[in-house]
This record gives C-alpha cells, structure tokens and sequence, in this order.
C-alpha cells in the first residue's frame, strides 16, 4: 500500500482522483483491511496546514485528539479527552472519530457548538454542516464556530465491551441578536439527539423548554442526567 501524504488542497485532490483512500489516524481501518485487504493508495491529511490546525473557533481533521487542548471550548476538549485509552487518543483524529466511527464521540460537541465543515472534494473545497457532512461522508478538512459562553461534557461512566455510554454535551451560545440560547446534545446508544431553546428567562424555565423537545424524549434515567447537567452549567460563572 503507498500512503501519499499531501502538502495543499490541490495534492490532496490529485489524490482522491487517483483513487487513495483516506485513512485518518487508522485506528478504525486498520484492522478491516488486514482482514479484507489493503488498498493500492492511501491519503493522511497530516501534512495539510488547513486539516492540522488547532485554535480559537477551528480545528483540523488531522488533529490528533492528544492535542485537543483548552486553545479549544471546554466541551470540545473533555470530549476528545474521554475517548478511548490514551495510545488511541495518541492516534485517532478528529476526522476519523466524526465521520469514520460509528459512536462518534465528538459529534455531541461540535454539535453544540454550531460547528461548520470544511470538506475537500474531487472538484473543491466547500463548507457544509454536519448533517450533510455524515448523510455523505465527506472528507473532513476542519471543523469551525463561534465560541459559546460556556460549555461543559459528561461522559457516564460504562463496562469496556457494553453498550456505549451515555454523553450529554451542553454550550451556552448568544444569539445573533444577542439572545442566549441553551443548546444541548445527548448520545444515547448509537443515537444522538441535539436541539436547543432559549435561555433569558432562567434555569428552571430552560430546562422546561427543554423538555418539550426531541432531547426530553429521552429515558427517565437518561433525562435525569441531562437535567442535573443542564443545572450545573447554568449556574457557572462563564468561560468556554
């Protein structure tokens, strides 16, 4: 297998005409093609400045997520930070955990958050969301928002080989007119559920609204959690 690792976006095009497959941190592959086979051509993104960059409202596909640090909102990075042991931290990507697994352990986050992608297709480079991004499986390039007023992540705790483990992710974000609004998204299961409501009025009525969305439709134990989560964030001073 020849592992091409483009400099631009144009290399990095040039490669998926010619047929490379992209690989990410290979940590969701890896054992699929011992098993089925290699391919001829494989592209990492790791040399590719828009898909390694780590900063205030942006991160790279190519960023392994040991590197996800507080340059990033706190429920970005207690995300990456409770994914797996610490080798797979040491070589998953953020590409590869979003699009590529199928728990998907960053999503609740970058769902909160409003985040963009930037995907790379044969023909250019467009922003799309995450929707769009998972229904098609692009080429995540990076990931873009504007940062919340606060934000906070829960990952309950699970038995290694059960079922995975319930993850409540929640940023408090102001509006375009200055409004706050509570957002909040919730992995149950292989699910995740994310809507959000406005937050001017108070804890108690937030999480009111909150309930009357797709995210209050969850189990009673799951919706506790939520609750509790919600309840502590309000009530912080704020901070990313």
């Amino acid at each position: 297998m020849l592992l091409r690792l483009p400099e631009s976006v144009s290399e990095a095009q040039e490669c998926i005409r010619e047929g490379a497959v992209p690989v990410g941190g290979a940590t969701l592959v890896w054992a699929g093609w011992q098993r089925d086979g290699f391919p001829e051509q494989a592209m990492s993104l790791r040399n590719m400045p828009e898909a390694t960059a780590i900063g205030r409202g942006t991160l790279g596909a190519a960023v392994v997520l040991n590197r996800i640090d507080d340059r990033v909102p706190e429920v970005l990075q207690q995300a990456a930070a409770h994914v797996g042991t610490g080798a797979v931290r040491r070589a998953a990507t953020v590409g590869g955990n979003i699009v590529g697994s199928t728990l998907r352990c960053l999503l609740p986050a970058a769902l909160v958050l409003g985040a963009r992608a930037t995907v790379l297709e044969h023909d250019g480079v467009f922003e799309t969301d995450l929707a769009e991004l998972l229904a098609k499986q692009h080429l995540l390039l990076s990931l873009h928002w504007r940062d919340p007023v606060t934000s906070s992540y829960r990952k309950l705790p699970a038995e290694a080989g059960g079922p995975p483990p319930l993850v409540v992710a929640a940023a408090l974000r102001s509006d375009t007119d200055g409004a706050a609004r509570l957002h909040v998204a919730v992995r149950d299961g292989y699910d995740v559920l994310s809507d959000d409501v406005p937050c001017d009025a108070g804890t108690d009525e937030a999480i009111d609204a909150l309930r009357g969305t797709s995210v209050g439709t969850l189990p009673a134990t799951a919706w506790e959690t939520v609750r509790q989560h919600i309840g502590e964030l309000l009530v912080r001073p704020a901070g990313r």
